[in-house]
């Protein structure tokens, strides 16, 4: 299995637009960070979890050329307003499938609904097809995905195990029933916001805290603010076993 770090951003990215603090004036590429998203792949099989404002930007930096389908964490306009640019898919490969909450597709009916709409739909419109996620899991290709239940502040977010991979992102509170699902895992990725405590989503010290709970063999922190600070300062700072993700960074599990 392969992941691709398609953006490790914050709901601004990195530079924040007009922003003259230190991080966004880097020159490490590391410190670039679109909005957050992950591409998996195995066998011939591809998904994208979340498709942000960059998603087009994501696609092209990365040669993605087909997606089985979109996995939708939740429905914040970072991690769904790209859906419009699905259409290169579509025109290749027809309807798309899209994998999310009953709440996050009705969001996303509002939000798009000349793509969801069946009635006078416009000839150059994208299409879906839509499947409804509870908190079981369900088949993507031909593995079984466990869904996490999180909240993000008082916000239902999920974060979704693929085998020995966990993604987690936009996470402030997992109760204990959800954490048993990732036990075991090799790989597991969390959002680490900033230093500072934060009223939704985990800070730096909240997420080490949940990965040492966890164990897996390697952790990746994302959806990062500039608040964090530079990518080569912090990361000197982590356990051996945790990394901080950048964008289009590649790891294989």
């Amino acid at each position: 299995m392969e992941i691709i770090f398609l953006g490790t951003g914050t709901s601004q990215g990195i530079p924040v637009i007009g922003s003259t603090h230190p991080v966004c004036l880097s020159d490490d590429p590391r410190d670039k960070r679109l909005r957050v998203s992950v591409l998996v792949s195995w066998e011939d099989y591809q998904y994208v979890i979340d498709c942000g404002p960059d998603f087009r930007e994501q696609m092209l930096s990365n040669k993605v050329s087909k997606i089985d389908g979109i996995v939708f964490t939740h429905e914040h306009a970072d991690h769904t307003m790209g859906l419009d640019d699905i259409r290169p898919f579509f025109f290749r490969q027809g309807d798309i499938p899209v994998y999310a909450h009953k709440r996050v597709l009705q969001a996303l009916r509002i939000r798009f609904d000349y793509i969801f709409s069946s009635e006078n739909k416009y000839p150059g419109a994208p299409s879906v097809i839509e499947n409804e996620l509870t908190n079981q899991p369900f088949l993507l290709g031909n593995i079984n995905v466990v869904p996490i239940n999180t909240l993000h502040n008082r916000l239902q977010v999920f974060g979704f195990r693929f085998k020995d991979f966990a993604y987690l992102t936009d996470v402030k509170t997992v109760e204990e029933q959800e954490k048993l699902k990732l036990i075991g895992v090799k790989v597991l990725v969390v959002n680490a916001l900033r230093v500072e405590p934060h009223h939704s989503h985990f800070n730096l010290e909240e997420a080490l805290q949940f990965i040492e709970e966890i164990q897996p063999e390697k952790a990746y922190l994302t959806h990062i603010s500039h608040m964090l600070g530079f990518h080569e300062e912090v990361e000197k700072t982590l356990p051996k076993n945790v990394f901080i993700a950048y964008d289009n960074l590649k790891i294989t599990i």
